[in-house]
């Protein structure tokens, strides 16, 4: 028994190491990030146009493009993820088909974003004749956030204990009812982290969305024009894409204090979205099962 005792206070110090290790790192990288990116973050900075050639450009309609970006892809892949996942867990039989449906959705979950984009600017871009814009951006990013919402909503479900679903059943509700009020509270979570997945993502964008941030007229609502800011058919670099361009185009005097304060930017968005997926996640866990 000492052996053993002794064996286990090694292996535990061995696993508090680790963590402790990659705690560390993910740490310093966050502060080196932060430290290095904020002093060059203002106003101006985030609500200015980008410069191709200038020092002092902001990236103002990059962070617009970023979270309209979001809002579009989202608005597409909530829908078809909810009725993917609800279909698995509810609705689909046992069988060779429901296995094969699940093994597409494990490769596609696997797939480099730089392999979506390629299909993207193929399939979007090329065929479908939509060009480099925020709706090509927008599949592309459907396509490869799908598998993962999917997995979330059916998590969801399968989480859920089966009494929860036969009371419902008990009380008069009708099974698809069911199904989405306990459904809509347990993905999201999973919509939220998926946000900051979109809201990251750059290699699948190169090559739908496009690499430039033509001006936009704040006074245009005509969806079709190029220059409206609600429009889904213009070219929409985004910020992560920015950061990209910036360091290896390399074309403007500060591109180093750009891309630093834009990864700097990028970076709190993210953390708000994982922070927040956390919260909700509590709160809801609370709301469904009466914890405090």
């Amino acid at each position: 028994t000492m052996h053993a005792k002794k064996f286990d206070k090694l292996a535990t110090g061995i696993l508090y190491t680790i963590a402790g290790i990659i705690v560390a790192i993910l740490s310093s990288l966050l502060l080196y990030i932060l430290v290095n990116g904020l002093p060059h973050v203002n106003w101006s900075f985030l609500t200015g146009k980008s410069s191709s050639y200038e020092a002092g450009g902001g990236i103002g309609i990059q962070l617009y493009n970023s979270l309209f970006l979001l809002v579009i892809t989202l608005v597409i892949s909530i829908p078809l993820s909810m009725g993917a996942g609800i279909y698995l867990s509810e609705y689909a039989k046992k069988g060779r088909f429901t296995n094969f449906i699940r093994t597409c959705i494990e490769i596609l979950s696997s797939l480099p974003s730089v392999v979506v984009g390629l299909f993207g600017y193929l399939i979007f871009v090329v065929q479908f004749q939509y060009g480099f814009s925020i709706i090509s951006g927008a599949l592309a990013l459907t396509v490869f956030n799908l598998p993962q919402m999917t997995r979330n909503v059916e998590d969801g479900l399968r989480n859920v204990h089966h009494t929860q679903l036969e009371a419902g059943l008990a009380l008069g509700l009708s099974r698809w009812e069911t199904v989405v009020h306990v459904v809509i509270p347990s993905i999201v979570t999973g919509i939220v982290l998926a946000s900051g997945r979109i809201f990251g993502e750059a290699a699948a964008l190169i090559y739908t969305a496009g690499q430039s941030a033509p001006a936009l007229d704040w006074s245009n609502w005509n969806p079709l024009s190029v220059t409206s800011p609600i429009s889904i058919f213009r070219q929409a670099e985004t910020l992560a894409v920015h950061i990209w361009k910036v360091n290896s185009e390399g074309t403007i005097p500060d591109a180093t204090q750009v891309s630093q304060g834009s990864a700097a930017v990028l970076l709190i968005f993210i953390l708000i979205f994982n922070l927040s997926a956390r919260y909700i996640g509590k709160k809801l866990h609370a709301k469904l099962t009466s914890a405090k």
